[in-house]
């Protein structure tokens, strides 16, 4: 930890097993005592900013109803604390209610964050930015699904989602046309409603994106107010209604440029009841090979989980759509059927990232809530195609827009032409669904059995091996550890270059060091977690735009970190399999093991501490303890009073940044290789400055950490010049990433550098 980091000395905020310094209380919370003697007992704490230990004190005592939430939480969130105020609030509904009421209002037009940082300057964090309304809208989502409030208390936050779908709906409409007239005024209307603020932000949109005949089509079909159009835009509506015309965009029927249902109308068979679903139980249940595939409304940001509305199961010649609106509300019988399928290891599933359409399965069925981990036979064909290389077939654009990605791009690439995807962001909770609606849901289906089938006969036409089983990671449908043998049955019933179920994790290994990612300017834990392990990170400036990760992903070969709506931006700009969603749920530590285990990267005890933390720099150069007492007396760093106590309590105080342990394990002293500083390496004129220009960070180095006993030298880096020494992070760090660290401890190693 940098001593420097206004966050210094809350690491352990939050976390169960910190020191309580309230004791062991036992009992009434406050012993019997009267609470406003503890009250006044909280205000010195909080005068002298010891907020952490307030917010601890009055949550052990429980007093936090006899509080102002604003003025606990205000100071906290300036602070970016956001895990202490959630601490704070929690079992208290009307706390938590008002806390997000209080972070609503901060996320209103126009409000400035800064005239409430100047009533709190004692304690206000220099970086305000975090506190824009882009990050606490975010953190308002998740406080509001974290204690499963009405999102109607937040009304600025949602407005502020809704626009961002907006934003997103008309670009699908107008840039990439890839969504119909119908489909949109569908999701729009449904976003905007009565809201004043929404129908004039969406007026705006639809003059920056459309001429003025598509505007007024728009706000024709979207029951604008014509007071509120632009005079161009109501006079251009006056015509229409006059004209009556009400023809839809010229790029609607494009049939022949998409692959086309190989299967007569009349053998997809709508299934609504429990009746329909055993009539067709045996052909749903017959061995062999099944597509599956699901469909639910977007929400685009603006809600919670997405509820299914449709589950396809495809088999030869037959295409079934279950209508779970009815189905998983009604009839136990038809989750019992579902398992049996998912379950039946000689039924082979075919999907593409069947992971995420089972988790929403499961949050929209309680009784399959956990169908992942008894899935059995199955085939992602999202893995195959992060394998695949298809140097022959370019996947050209459709109308001078990008071109197809993921299963459509599959398609293209394997049957030769995409998917018509204009359907996929339509509404599937209406009820009856149009006939686009049931031919596009089908065809993502069905499509499935074929792909399977040519990649099967040919392999080595798409550049994977014969057996395919040994290219893919294994998929969700085992525990970790576990092996399942194809059947009989369903041996009999595959190519045998392809075996249906996963085996061990074959995917090729990744050297920790030879990993490079770039990561959203949200995730700089993880950042800072991955480069610990010798990560190569690059980390997007705060406010830099998206976009530039996929440019850099290109240009440098790097994989793209992410999380939110930016992932599903940014995936279809970059090569399958090289853009990841980070779950933000998640801590940073936990982030980083999950991006190791998912792109197979192997970590060794050599690699802790090979990069700078800070700055991602790879070079240190190693200083003696007597020329660092020379530089740090040249740079007027010389010990003072204060810097004259007990070292030991200076250096826990000080939480030496990325310092390793003084004795590594074995008994050797711990000492990376890396070049020695030389005289020679400075600038004779500005003292404590490299050649290279940058200025070591001297004033980061407790004067007492000089006296230690054994400490022999400390380590540079020439990127950033944060210094760095000896001392226990290297065995925390170690502990924390045992999972993922392979082979012994390396007392030696080069990438033992502390960061």
């Amino acid at each position: 930890m940098d001593p420097g980091d206004p966050t210094a000395g809350d690491t352990t905020a939050g976390d169960p097993a910190a020191g309580d310094p309230a004791g062991d209380a036992a009992g009434d919370p406050a012993g019997g005592q009267d609470p406003l003697l503890f009250l006044q007992a909280l205000q010195p704490l909080w005068s002298t900013r010891e907020l952490r230990q307030a917010v601890m004190l009055s949550t052990k005592l429980k007093l936090q109803p006899e509080l102002d939430v604003e003025k606990m939480g205000t100071p906290l969130l300036l602070q970016d604390k956001v895990n202490l105020v959630e601490r704070y609030v929690d079992g208290f509904p009307d706390l938590q209610r008002r806390l997000l009421v209080l972070m609503d209002s901060w996320c209103q037009p126009d409000f400035d964050i800064r005239v409430v940082a100047r009533q709190h300057l004692k304690v206000t964090s220099l970086k305000l930015e975090k506190l824009s309304p882009k990050v606490l809208s975010r953190q308002v989502l998740h406080l509001l699904e974290r204690f499963g409030l009405d999102p109607a208390l937040c009304p600025n936050v949602v407005a502020q989602q809704r626009l961002a779908a907006l934003r997103y709906l008309c670009y699908k409409r107008f840039v990439e046309r890839s969504m119909s007239q119908e489909n949109w005024a569908d999701h729009v209307q449904d976003l905007v409603g009565q809201n004043e603020w929404l129908q004039e932000q969406l007026l705006k949109l639809l003059t920056s994106h459309s001429d003025m005949a598509t505007a007024a089509q728009c706000a024709l079909d979207l029951s604008l107010p014509e007071a509120r159009l632009p005079a161009t835009v109501a006079a251009e509506l006056s015509r229409l209604r006059l004209q009556e015309r009400m023809a839809e965009a010229p790029f609607e029927d494009r049939r022949d440029d998409y692959y086309q249902l190989p299967v007569a109308r009349e053998n997809v068979h709508f299934l609504a009841s429990w009746e329909d679903l055993a009539r067709h139980e045996e052909e749903l249940l017959q061995p062999g090979l099944v597509g599956v595939d699901l469909e639910w409304r977007p929400s685009f940001g603006t809600g919670g989980r997405p509820q299914v509305s449709l589950m396809q199961v495809a088999v030869e010649g037959h295409v079934f759509l279950l209508d779970l609106l009815v189905l998983s509300q009604t009839s136990q019988a038809f989750s019992q059927l579902v398992l049996r399928l998912l379950s039946d290891p000689s039924i082979t599933k075919l999907g593409y990232g069947m992971a995420g359409d089972l988790r929403s399965l499961g949050a929209s069925c309680p009784a399959l809530a956990h169908v992942e981990k008894q899935l059995r036979g199955s085939l992602d064909l999202q893995q195959v195609h992060r394998q695949m290389r298809v140097v022959d077939m370019p996947a050209p654009s459709v109308d001078g827009t990008k071109g197809p990605r993921g299963l459509s791009l599959l398609v293209q690439q394997v049957l030769g032409k995409p998917l018509d995807k204009r359907q996929q962001l339509s509404n599937w909770d209406r009820r009856p669904l149009s006939e686009a609606q049931l031919v596009y849901a089908a065809t993502d289906a069905y499509c499935l059995l074929e792909v399977y089938r040519v990649l099967c006969r040919d392999p080595t036409r798409f550049h994977l091996s014969e057996d395919l089983a040994k290219s893919l990671r294994p998929g969700r449908s085992q525990r970790p550890g576990a092996r399942e043998q194809p059947s009989r049955q369903e041996a009999s019933a595959l190519p045998q270059q392809v075996p249906v179920a996963e085996g061990e994790d074959t995917t090729p290994e990744i050297q920790a060091r030879a990993f490079r990612v770039v990561c959203d300017s949200m995730l700089q834990g993880l950042a800072r977690s991955l480069r610990c392990l010798g990560v190569d990170v690059l980390v997007l400036g705060t406010g830099e735009d998206h976009r530039r990760a996929a440019e850099v992903a290109r240009q440098e070969g790097r994989v793209i970190l992410t999380s939110g709506l930016p992932y599903h931006k940014l995936r279809a700009q970059v090569r399958a399999g090289r853009c990841l969603s980070v779950d933000c749920s998640l801590k940073a530590r936990q982030q980083a093991k999950a991006v190791l285990r998912h792109f197979n990267v192997r970590v060794t005890h050599a690699d802790i501490f090979s990069r700078c933390q800070a700055c991602n720099c790879d070079q240190y150069l190693k200083v003696s303890k007597d020329m660092m007492k020379q530089l740090m007396g040249l740079s007027g760093h010389q010990e003072s009073p204060s810097n004259t106590g007990d070292e030991d309590a200076q250096s826990k105080d000080a939480q030496e940044p990325g310092s390793a342990p003084a004795e590594a394990p074995g008994g050797s002293t711990y000492d990376p290789p890396c070049r020695w500083l030389e005289a020679s390496d400075l600038q004779a004129s500005v003292p404590g400055t490299l050649g290279n220009g940058t200025r070591l960070q001297l004033a980061g180095v407790p004067v007492g950490v000089l006296r230690r006993p054994g400490l022999r030298h400390f380590y540079c880096c020439t990127g950033c010049g944060k210094v760095f020494w000896e001392g226990s992070h290297l065995g925390r760090v170690t502990a924390n990433f045992h999972e993922v660290l392979e082979g012994p401890p390396a007392p030696a190693s080069p990438a033992s550098s502390p960061s």
